[in-house]
C-alpha cells in the first residue's frame, strides 16, 4: 500500500507536535469488534511450542481448501526469506495426505497465547457487502464514497523508528506543521478534498462499507463497481455498537450489524450522532473486478472461509494458521486459514477475523460472529520466530 510522504525536514517536528494521539490508528481499517487487551508481548509468552498431535482434526476438504488459500499468496511471498523455500516446495503438493506430510515435515506448531497464558481468544467475521448506488449524485444516491484526499499526507514511522514497524501518521500540512486530518464527523458534514468514486443511498451503508474495508456498489444498469480500502484518516476506530451500549440503546450481547441497522432505521435523526461516535474514516480506491475475492493487506484475493485478518504485530502476513472456533449457531469451524489481511480493531495475540465472502448471506454470518476460539501458528522449521511488537507501541 503506497503512502504519501511528508518532506524529510518536517518529519521530526511532526512527530513532536502530533505526539502519541496518532499512534493508535495505523492499520487497514476493517474493524469488527472490540479486541482483548494484549498485555506485554514476548516471543516466549506469545508462541507456545506444541506438537502436531495437539491440533484438532480437520477434514480433508478443509485441509486442501485452507492450504490452497495459503499457497495463493506464494507469488507474493517468493522473495520473503521466511516463506520462499516453503512456497517453492509447496507448488506441486495436492492430495490431503501429501499436504499433511508436507506440513509436518516443514513446519513447527506454536499455540498462540494471550496475557496470562490464555489460549482462548476472539474470532469475528467480515465480508464484502453489496450496496445500491450510482456513479453520479442523484436524489436517491447522495452519500459520497471518497477516494484518498488530495491534501492528506502519510508518514511511515518505521522509516525513522524501526521499533514502530507498521505504524503510520496521517494528517494535513499547514505551513510547516503536520496537523491531524479531519475526523469522521467533520468529513460527514463538510466533505473532503477528495475524488468521489460513487454515491450510496444510505449513510449506514457507507459506515458498514468502511467497517468491512471493501465492497461492491450495485448500479442501476446491473453492473457492480468494486471498491477497496485505500487509506484512513488517522483517527482511532471506535465501534459504533459500543456507543449504542453506552447510550443504553442496546445490550452488549445484542450488538450485531442487523441490530445496529435496525436501530438506525428507527432513529434516522440520530444517525449523525451515531456516526460521529467513531472518528475513524476510510477512503477507497476502485478495485479489480476479476471474478476473485477482494484483496486484503497482502494484496492477494481473499478466499471465503479460509482467509483471515490478523494483528500483524503478532502474526506476520502470509502465515499459515490452524483455527478452531464455531459459527454463531455453534457449528464447529476447524481448519487451516491464511493470514492475508489486517484490521484496525484486529488486535491481540489470539485474535482473527474470518472472511466469509460476498453478499447478504455472508454478511449475516459475519455480522453475528463473535466467537471464542483458539489459534495455532504453523512456522517454518529453522526460521526464527517473529518478535511481537509491544502492545502499547
Amino acid at each position: 500500500m503506497k503512502a504519501k510522504r511528508i518532506p524529510a525536514a518536517l518529519k521530526h517536528s511532526a512527530l513532536t507536535l502530533l505526539g502519541l494521539s496518532f499512534l493508535a490508528a495505523c492499520s487497514v481499517s476493517t474493524p469488527k469488534a472490540d479486541a482483548p487487551s494484549a498485555g506485554t508481548r514476548t516471543a516466549t509468552n506469545t508462541y507456545a511450542k506444541a506438537d502436531w498431535k495437539e491440533l484438532p482434526a480437520v477434514s480433508d476438504a478443509d485441509l486442501q481448501a485452507g492450504f490452497s488459500a495459503w499457497r495463493s499468496a506464494c507469488p507474493r511471498l517468493k522473495t520473503d526469506p521466511t516463506w520462499a523455500s516453503t512456497c517453492a516446495a509447496a507448488a506441486n503438493v495436492a492430495s490431503a495426505g501429501d499436504i499433511r506430510q508436507f506440513l509436518q515435515d516443514r513446519l513447527d506448531v506454536y499455540a498462540l497465547r494471550a496475557a496470562g497464558n490464555r489460549a482462548d481468544g476472539l474470532i469475528t467475521g467480515y465480508y464484502e457487502p453489496v450496496y445500491p448506488g450510482s456513479l453520479t449524485r442523484t436524489s436517491a444516491a447522495s452519500v459520497p464514497v471518497y477516494g484518498v484526499p488530495n491534501d492528506m499526507v502519510s508518514v511511515q514511522l518505521d522509516d525513522l523508528y524501526p521499533e514502530l514497524k507498521g505504524k503510520r501518521l496521517r494528517g494535513r500540512v499547514q505551513g510547516r506543521v503536520l496537523r491531524p486530518y479531519d475526523d469522521a464527523a467533520t468529513i460527514n458534514t463538510k466533505g473532503a478534498n477528495a475524488p468521489v468514486l460513487a454515491w450510496l443511498t444510505h449513510p449506514m451503508d457507507l459506515q458498514f462499507l468502511q467497517i468491512q474495508g471493501s465492497g461492491r456498489i450495485r448500479l442501476d444498469d446491473g453492473r457492480q463497481l468494486r471498491i477497496a480500502y485505500a487509506d484512513q484518516n488517522g483517527h482511532p476506530y471506535r465501534p459504533i455498537g459500543r456507543w449504542l451500549v453506552e447510550q443504553g440503546e442496546l445490550k452488549k450481547e445484542d450488538v450485531t450489524m442487523d441490530a445496529i441497522r435496525t436501530w438506525a432505521n428507527a432513529h434516522p435523526a440520530r444517525i449523525p450522532e451515531l456516526l460521529a461516535s467513531n472518528p475513524s474514516y476510510v477512503f477507497f480506491s476502485k478495485g479489480p473486478d476479476d471474478g476473485n475475492g477482494p484483496r486484503g493487506s497482502l494484496n492477494v484475493p481473499l478466499t471465503a472461509g479460509y482467509s483471515v485478518a490478523v494483528d500483524r504485530t503478532v502474526v506476520p502476513l502470509g502465515s499459515l494458521l490452524w483455527l478452531s472456533t464455531t459459527r454463531p449457531d455453534g457449528t464447529p469451524v476447524v481448519r487451516p486459514v491464511a493470514a492475508q489481511d489486517t484490521g484496525g480493531a484486529i488486535a491481540g495475540e489470539v485474535r482473527a477475523d474470518l472472511f466469509w465472502g460476498t453478499g447478504d448471506e455472508a454478511g449475516k454470518l459475519a455480522g453475528d460472529m463473535k466467537q471464542k476460539g483458539n489459534i495455532w501458528m504453523l512456522w517454518p522449521k529453522g526460521v526464527a520466530l517473529p518478535v511481537p511488537a509491544a502492545a502499547d507501541a
